[in-house]
């Protein structure tokens, strides 16, 4: 897999933040508020999490006839996540990656299902907003598909060979739209399992890009 690549791809919530117990407590304080069972391991939120993100809500039991989830629950997860969220560091490794790449000359960006200005505040508050040649978020807070980031920013850029990293199956699909060589972290927001089922390249930590790069 290793190539010269010019632009190195990173998601950004599991693959550069670590903010999966921070993902993990929002939720299950909604669902306490509800009556439903919660999540009472890492395990049993990654085997569940998927996207778009409210396909998950309504596998956790959530009544989408009685809230819905664009003006009641995304907004209340999202606030949640917003107060917690100062607290949250970055993965182990995603400096010495970053570092290592910038080095090389390698171009990085942020392709992410955050919303932009949300973003670009969490990749200031961690002091890496620099590293980065383009960050790309959406245009709201409702988590849905990023791959038309993709899509429009391949079309401006045909000659970029890419190396694409992250932590879901949504992600693989992301680099599928690239046409990217990709990489998908096991310590992120999904099991082990449904990241083996797009046939990507696994690993098990954020510093093991170094050796593709």
């Amino acid at each position: 897999m290793k190539k010269n690549y010019t632009h190195l791809v990173w998601d950004f919530n599991g693959t550069i933040l670590d903010d999966i117990q921070l993902g993990i407590d929002c939720v299950n304080v909604m669902l306490k508020k509800r009556d439903l069972p919660t999540l009472d391991s890492v395990e049993a939120y990654r085997a569940i999490m998927r996207f778009p993100v409210i396909d998950y809500y309504r596998d956790l039991g959530f009544n989408m006839e009685e809230e819905d989830y664009y003006k009641i629950l995304a907004p209340e997860w999202v606030a949640m996540y917003l107060a917690g969220e100062p607290k949250c560091g970055m993965m182990d490794g995603v400096m010495e990656v970053l570092e290592t790449a910038k080095a090389a000359g390698i171009k990085q960006m942020v392709i992410s299902a955050t919303e932009t200005d949300q973003l670009l505040g969490q990749l200031d508050r961690l002091g890496i907003r620099g590293y980065f040649d383009d960050i790309l978020g959406l245009d709201n807070f409702y988590a849905a598909s990023k791959t038309a980031l993709a899509e429009a920013w391949r079309r401006e850029h045909p000659e970029a060979v890419v190396l694409s990293v992250g932590d879901t199956d949504h992600d693989g699909d992301l680099a599928d739209v690239l046409g990217a060589d990709c990489l998908l972290y096991t310590g992120g927001h999904q099991s082990k399992e449904r990241l083996m089922t797009r046939n990507k390249t696994l690993i098990d930590h954020i510093g093991e890009i170094k050796e593709y790069l």
